[in-house]
């Protein structure tokens, strides 16, 4: 994953259809690994760094994602020294060009785990599992304090949020959730959601606090027509249909779409699905569009951890350019009068609050309808100056770390001219 800058999820999912051998628990245990092993990547890679006095040896096949991954374990998992130790060696062996190195593992992996506090107190700066390019961008956009802040935040798990078509004091006695102010429930435990009262009835659905704020901001009345652009996997498209809205919801990716269509029909709501360019996009003018533009997703970091690895600076900039061409797209599809969201899961300006800058300059046709804070539960502190969403990783104090903090999203509500 490391190598090819390919998705975790993607990445799991390839693997586990080559070894269906692999029942649940030897899969969640891979899954397992690998996260804590990308979320805490730096402090992983200093330890080693400790008893590897030469470097890694080059040509060494997995060698290096072995030890990470033992490393992982012995440092950040429940799982016994010799077990760890013993399974990083197997897989040593099985590997032609890291077989050599099958001792240096076994040696290495034990000096780690000799050493667990010394290497997880000299990786006690957040900033240390965060890399450097990402930290000093956010020291510029917010200041080194708040980057601290966002640093420590992603090293923990996010909690699990879920959004509910009614009954929102019902669902959460149901549940033993705890009412954000946002308007979500966050469970207290993570447990398998499928098992969970509601789920197969279609009473709920899975979705981040903050990703559940921007469908809100188009607020429909019933019956108005709503483009849901960049639709998959469909949180925001139940919001809007749930909402009485006709949802027309579009995704250039066929299996992603049919994911969203799968979800809809749990939830036993219907939308019009498309599988379609949305830049090539052509049907009539709705009453309001929401684009969730692809973005390099820095803000998702607590809950997908590969993105701080497998972005590089420079995806930026590329980004940032789909993103304006998507943005005069959906302008072109909102009606007089009508209304237009966008928002991205980024932490980053230029994906954010510079694009939105920039679309105004473009489009004098149409101006900021700025979000109020009872909109949000009160949360004042999570409007911008301009009167924009910014929500932080590290904002929503929860009682433990793992009950605390929110996706770093933006979202801005535009209406254009009625004439």
């Amino acid at each position: 994953m490391l190598r090819q800058r390919a998705p975790l999820d993607e990445t799991l999912e390839r693997l586990a259809a080559r070894h269906e051998e692999a029942g649940p628990r030897d899969r969640a245990l891979a899954r397992a690994i690998a996260t804590v092993a990308l979320r805490r990547l730096g402090t992983i890679r200093l330890g080693l760094k400790r008893f590897l006095e030469r470097g890694l040896p080059r040509n060494a096949g997995l060698l290096e994602a072995i030890l990470i991954g033992g490393a992982a374990q012995l440092l950040f998992l429940d799982v016994p020294d010799h077990a760890a130790v013993d399974l990083a060696v197997r897989q040593a062996r099985a590997d032609k060009r890291a077989f050599p190195y099958a001792k240096l593992v076994n040696a290495v992996l034990r000096r780690v785990a000799g050493a667990r506090a010394e290497i997880l107190a000299a990786g006690e700066a957040p900033r240390i599992d965060t890399p450097d390019w990402l930290h000093r961008r956010w020291v510029a956009a917010y200041g080194e304090a708040i980057a601290d802040a966002i640093a420590a935040a992603n090293r923990h798990e996010a909690a699990v949020d879920i959004s509910v078509k009614d009954d929102l004091p019902g669902w959460a006695e149901t549940l033993g959730a705890h009412i954000l102010p946002t308007g979500s429930l966050r469970l207290p435990q993570r447990v398998p959601v499928p098992d969970l009262p509601g789920y197969a009835e279609g009473a709920w659905w899975v979705q981040d606090a903050a990703a559940a704020l921007p469908a809100r901001f188009i607020a429909p009345k019933a019956g108005e027509r709503v483009i849901d652009l960049c639709a998959a996997p469909g949180g925001k498209t139940a919001q809007l249909a749930a909402a009485g809205a006709s949802v027309l919801a579009v995704d250039r990716s066929p299996e992603r779409l049919e994911r969203l269509a799968g979800n809809m029909r749990r939830l036993s709501l219907a939308v019009e699905a498309l599988a379609a360019d949305a830049l090539a996009l052509d049907v009539p003018p709705a009453d309001a569009v929401l684009l969730d533009a692809p973005c390099s997703a820095t803000g998702t970091l607590r809950r997908h951890p590969d993105v701080a690895w497998t972005k590089r600076e420079d995806d930026i900039a590329s980004l940032a350019q789909l993103q304006a061409q998507l943005i005069d797209k959906a302008a072109s599809l909102v009606r007089p009068g009508g209304r237009l969201v966008y928002c991205t899961c980024s932490l980053e300006p230029e994906e954010g609050e510079r694009q939105v800058a920039a679309f105004l300059d473009r489009h004098r046709d149409f101006t900021r309808l700025p979000v109020a804070a009872e909109e949000i539960g009160g949360l004042a502190q999570f409007i911008t100056a301009d009167g924009d969403l910014r929500t932080l990783p590290h904002a929503l104090p929860g009682a433990e770390p793992r009950l605390s903090g929110l996706d770093g999203f933006y979202a801005a509500r535009l209406v254009r001219a009625s004439s």
